[in-house]
C-alpha cells in the first residue's frame, strides 16, 4: 500500500513543486492561458482518449446513477452547510465573539463576512468534484481484484463528464455571474458548449475505430502532458495564494469531502447489501482529492481560487489519513 500511495503521490509532487518553483519566474497571464488551453484543449482530449479506451462490460449498471447520486448529496451538504454558516456569521456580526476571542470558529466566520460571491461558488465545488481520474484510478488496481475495477471506471467517467462538465460548469457559470446576469440559459448555454461533452461522445461514439498506432501513443503521450500541466497550475496558484486564512474556509468543504461524504456512501453500501470490492470502490471515488478541474473552472469563471487551491492541498493530505480507516472498515 505505501508503495502504491508512493507511485501514485509521485507525478502530484513533482509537478506541484515545479509550479511552486516557477511561479517568480513566469509570466503574469501564464496562469489564466495554461487554465483556458487545458479547458478547450486539454482535458477535452484526455476525456476523448478515456471514452475510446475504457472498458464497460462487466460494470454494474447503477454506478452512474450512485455516482449522480454522491454530486446530489455533496452539494446539498455543502449548500446548506454555507446557509447555516450564513447564519452563524450574522449572530457574530450581532454579538462578536460569542464563541470566545480565539476559537477556529470565531475566526473563521470573521473572514466568512468579508467573502463574495465567487466564494460560494468555490466553497461547493471543492466540496463536490473528486479527482476520480487522476488519484482514484491509480489507487483502485492496488486495493480492489481486476474483476471489478470497472466499478471505478465508470464511477470516474460519470464523475468527470457529468460531474466536471455538467454540474461543475452549471455552478460555476452560476456564482461567476453576478445575480442580475444570471438567467437559465445562461448555464444551459455553458454547459451545452463545453468541449470535454463532445470530446466524451465523439470517443465513446469511434471506441471501434482502429487509428494508427502512432497516433494511439501520441494520444497517450498527451494524455501525461495534460495531467503534468494540471499539476504544475495547482503550484503555481499554491504559490500565488494571498490571503492564507482561506485555509480556515477550505477545512469545511474538505472534511465534506474527505471524511462525511465518503463515510455516508460506505454506510449506506453495507445497509443495502454491497460488501468487499464495489463498496471500498465506492467510498474511494466518493472521498478521492478535490479534482485539479476546479482551479480550471475557476479560472475561465473567475472564482475564488485561492479556497480551491487549499481545498486541494487538504484533502490530497486527507486521502492518505483516510485510506487505511476505509481498508478496515469496508474492504
Amino acid at each position: 500500500m505505501v508503495e502504491t500511495l508512493f507511485h501514485a503521490y509521485t507525478p502530484l509532487l513533482i509537478w506541484t513543486g515545479l509550479g511552486l518553483l516557477l511561479f517568480q519566474f513566469i509570466p503574469v497571464n501564464f496562469p489564466k492561458l495554461l487554465s483556458h488551453f487545458l479547458f478547450w484543449i486539454g482535458i477535452p482530449l484526455q476525456i476523448l482518449v478515456l471514452a475510446r479506451h475504457s472498458e464497460f462490460s462487466g460494470a454494474v449498471g447503477f454506478t452512474p446513477a450512485i455516482a449522480i447520486f454522491v454530486l446530489f448529496l455533496s452539494t446539498s451538504l455543502a449548500w446548506l452547510t454555507w446557509q447555516l454558516l450564513q447564519q452563524l456569521s450574522a449572530h457574530h456580526m450581532a454579538k462578536p465573539y460569542f464563541l470566545g476571542k480565539n476559537s477556529l470558529l470565531n475566526a473563521l466566520l470573521l473572514n466568512f463576512s468579508s467573502l463574495k460571491r465567487s466564494s460560494q461558488g468555490s466553497f461547493i465545488l471543492a466540496a463536490i468534484l473528486g479527482n476520480t481520474g487522476f488519484v482514484g484510478l491509480a489507487i483502485a488496481p492496488s486495493i480492489i481484484s481486476a474483476d471489478n475495477n470497472n466499478w471505478a471506471v465508470l464511477y470516474s467517467v460519470t464523475n468527470n463528464v457529468f460531474g466536471t462538465y455538467v454540474f461543475g460548469v452549471f455552478i460555476a457559470s452560476y456564482y461567476g455571474h453576478s445575480q442580475q446576469k444570471n438567467q437559465w440559459w445562461t448555464q444551459l448555454k455553458d454547459v451545452v458548449t463545453v468541449p470535454a461533452l463532445w470530446a466524451f461522445l465523439i470517443g465513446f461514439l469511434t471506441r471501434n475505430i482502429a487509428l494508427p498506432e502512432t497516433v494511439e501513443l501520441g494520444l497517450q503521450a498527451a494524455v501525461w502532458v495534460v495531467i503534468a500541466s494540471a499539476l504544475l497550475l495547482v503550484g503555481i496558484r499554491l504559490r500565488s495564494i494571498k490571503k492564507w486564512q482561506s485555509f480556515e474556509m477550505g477545512l469545511i468543504p474538505s472534511l465534506l469531502k474527505a471524511i462525511i461524504v465518503p463515510m455516508f456512501i460506505g454506510l449506506g453500501a453495507s445497509y443495502c447489501g454491497l460488501s468487499g470490492d464495489p463498496r471500498l470502490v465506492l467510498v474511494l471515488m466518493s472521498g478521492t482529492p478535490t479534482a485539479l478541474s476546479v482551479l480550471i473552472l475557476a479560472e475561465v469563471y473567475e472564482l475564488d481560487r485561492d479556497l480551491l487551491a487549499c481545498s486541494i492541498a487538504i484533502t490530497s493530505v486527507g486521502l492518505l489519513l483516510m485510506l487505511p480507516v476505509w481498508l478496515a472498515w469496508f474492504s
